[in-house]
């Protein structure tokens, strides 16, 4: 890897959008903007620089296009164009008219490094409203494999051209114009069929009230649809107002996201960049079986091949992104995704609870968050199917290192909730086991094994199941997703095994928030809410071991790495297959360079910061867990809903892979990882 903290070598791109204060009917002067902003799109590294819609022209000049001065002036500036590009770094996509076999089209005019790779005509006319397009334009939806004679040099031109980048072989761009889009099947839908994964948008859509939403929703879902990214330019000052107006809303959707945009209505030139992922976009389609099921029925594509040439210069990431991927810090959408999370959780288990007639639902309550998280779920369960509170078992069982705190937390969250707790010390059960097995504990001496630990882990299983056998019940999961991922969890006990896995597709740092918005919803006592917010700020720990010091407990972020690492780590490479080294360069823009978003309402005192060596070193750790530590226990998880867009480990949805792999190759590839 030449250069780790350069965007392009992850195969990400950068793309500018632009718009500016046209001249209406002036190809010379409107040529000198394009010209500026391409010269301010390559000292931005950009790969793609994007105009709007007959921009060489000016939209709105009706019948002037047809003018063969003007007709005249707009080749001389493409060629004015073409010569200014030659040491620029972009590809530039402008719109101008073209004559071609006697007809005048509306087109995107491709540009690179002083030459035109091809010219792509306009498919669907609008002919209705406000837009007259046929009375000067001819409709080239039908044109296939076609050149034409511009500027002393022949040209591809046709709706069949897509344009690829060949030392960055992802970067397939293909264009459409304006009302392409409109129409029930737009051409880029074809052109993401053939290999696009960058669709070009040059438009003049005029503004009216609420038509911005629905362009954003076209734009958005077609992103989605073609799995692509799709930037989309809109013509703005300038343009003639005689009957209408314009916003020049420039906007970039990625995979059915927005991804970058400006305010509407500008007072001067507007520039937008935004980083595109390549790898997303490519695994994407790669994970999406039907993807590629569509039979392509128009003729094939012709691709025109360009070299951007590597840019191998430090281009730091510019690409919003969430420290906690799943967790939004948009607001309204983190409530909405808790409320849906909280809700998937309550309709799962209540549908297990009547299939199976259980009676009572067994629980483990230790005090921390993911069985307190189990327990409000199951609390809700038991109001919505009206079977009271009391038909709720919960259980605290201390062990050997069980806090004070803990155990506190467990049995008032308890006692608020109303249901039915008690309390089952296991250290003597524990010591009698450890006896019987001949462990040198036993014995005296001090020895804080797996055993030792597995030990409690597995009769607290032993009586929680037990306890289900005679009150005819099931057991209610409480381990997480993340838990599933590092093999944080006692095989065939603990964590891992129960009835029912009602927490299996939440990871930890959703949980927090999950438990954060049960809070501020209010959905319980005010009591409980105190309980609860305890329990968010205590230390996640096992428990397991004696601590000789309360202060110094056993802590499971201090040997598996802080699950806000963690979970950034297993979001893209459970849900896009990253690379380790491209998944530590998000988390070093995310987390060392403090470019993250927040959620909203994240404590102060938690927002910590993370170098590059500390990301590299928990990034191995994951690795080694996941392959080495965990699949022969997610091979065997009982049921739980999925409930991530995420992705789950469960081995009959998300995930299948063998028990006995290995991690070479991932670790392998660490050493492109920089160690400072």
């Amino acid at each position: 890897m030449k250069n780790f903290y350069s965007l392009y070598e992850h195969n990400l791109v950068r793309v500018a959008l632009c718009n500016f204060s046209i001249c209406l009917a002036d190809p010379y002067k409107n040529s000198e903007k394009i010209i500026q902003l391409a010269k301010q799109a390559s000292v931005e590294k950009s790969a793609l620089c994007v105009f709007p819609e007959l921009a060489l022209t000016g939209y709105s000049i009706e019948d002037l296009r047809l003018q063969d001065t003007l007709l005249s002036a707009t080749v001389k500036a493409i060629k004015l164009i073409c010569q200014a590009s030659q040491m620029l770094i972009p590809v530039l996509i402008l719109g101008a008219p073209i004559i071609f076999k006697g007809a005048l089209y509306n087109c995107a005019v491709i540009i690179h490094k002083g030459q035109i790779l091809g010219i792509v005509p306009k498919s669907y006319l609008p002919n209705y409203r406000e837009f007259y397009e046929a009375r000067q334009f001819v409709s080239g939806k039908n044109i296939f494999n076609e050149t034409i004679l511009l500027n002393e040099c022949y040209v591809p031109f046709g709706v069949d051209l897509l344009f690829r980048a060949e030392d960055y072989p992802d970067l397939v761009i293909g264009t459409e114009i304006c009302e392409d889009l409109w129409v029930p099947i737009p051409p880029s839908s074809s052109a993401c069929m053939a290999g696009a994964t960058v669709i070009v948008n040059l438009s003049a859509s005029n503004i009216t009230v609420g038509k911005a939403d629905q362009r954003s929703l076209l734009c958005q879902m077609q992103s989605s649809r073609g799995i692509c990214a799709y930037l989309y330019a809109a013509a703005g000052n300038g343009e003639s107002t005689t009957d209408v107006a314009w916003d020049g809303q420039l906007s970039v959707f990625e995979n059915g996201r927005v991804l970058a945009e400006t305010e509407r209505f500008p007072k001067g030139d507007t520039f937008l960049t935004a980083d595109i992922d390549l790898d997303l976009l490519r695994q994407e389609r790669l994970q999406r079986g039907t993807f590629h099921q569509f039979h392509l029925k128009l003729s094939p594509y012709r691709i025109i091949s360009f070299q951007l040439d590597s840019i191998d210069k430090t281009i730091g990431l510019q690409r919003p992104l969430e420290r906690f991927p799943f967790v939004p810090s948009d607001y309204s959408r983190l409530e909405q995704d808790c409320y849906e999370a909280y809700m998937i959780q309550v309709s799962a288990l209540k549908q297990r609870i009547q299939a199976s007639r259980a009676q009572k639902l067994i629980i483990g309550i230790s005090g921390g968050l993911d069985s307190t998280q189990a327990l409000l779920v199951a609390v809700q369960a038991a109001d919505e199917l009206q079977i009271g509170r009391k038909s709720i078992y919960g259980y605290t069982m201390p062990g050997f290192g069980t806090s004070d705190e803990t155990k506190e937390n467990a049995k008032s969250l308890m006692k608020t909730l109303g249901i039915h707790y008690e309390c089952l010390d296991i250290t003597a059960a524990a010591k009698q086991m450890l006896k019987d097995i001949k462990h040198p504990y036993a014995e005296g001496k001090v020895l804080y094994d797996v055993t030792f630990e597995n030990v409690q882990a597995g009769l607290r299983t032993d009586y929680l199941f037990r306890l289900a056998n005679f009150h005819h019940g099931i057991v209610v999961g409480t381990g997480d997703l993340s838990e599933l991922a590092l093999g944080w969890c006692t095989y065939g006990v603990g964590d891992q095994m129960s009835h029912y896995h009602v927490n299996a597709g939440l990871p930890k740092t959703l949980i927090q928030h999950l438990i954060r918005w049960v809070i501020h919803s209010q959905s319980f006592s005010k009591e409980t809410g105190k309980i609860l917010n305890a329990i968010l700020d205590t230390e996640i720990s096992p428990e397991l071991i004696p601590a000789k010091d309360p202060k110094m407990i056993q802590s499971t972020e201090a040997m598996i790495g802080p699950y806000a690492l963690q979970d950034f780590n297993l979001y893209y490479f459970l849900r896009y297959g990253f690379k380790p080294s491209k998944i530590a360069f998000l988390a070093y823009h995310t987390w060392a360079n403090d470019k993250g978003k927040w959620p909203v309402g994240y404590p102060k005192n938690k927002k910590v910061k993370y170098d590059l060596p500390e990301i590299r070193h928990w990034l191995e750790i994951f690795i080694k867990r996941f392959f080495a530590f965990s699949q022969f226990k997610r091979s065997a998880i009982p049921n739980g809903p999925k409930i991530i867009d995420g992705g789950g480990l469960s081995p009959r949805g998300d995930w299948r892979a063998p028990s006995d792999g290995n991690a070479n190759i991932w670790l392998k590839e660490l050493e492109n990882i920089p160690l400072n």
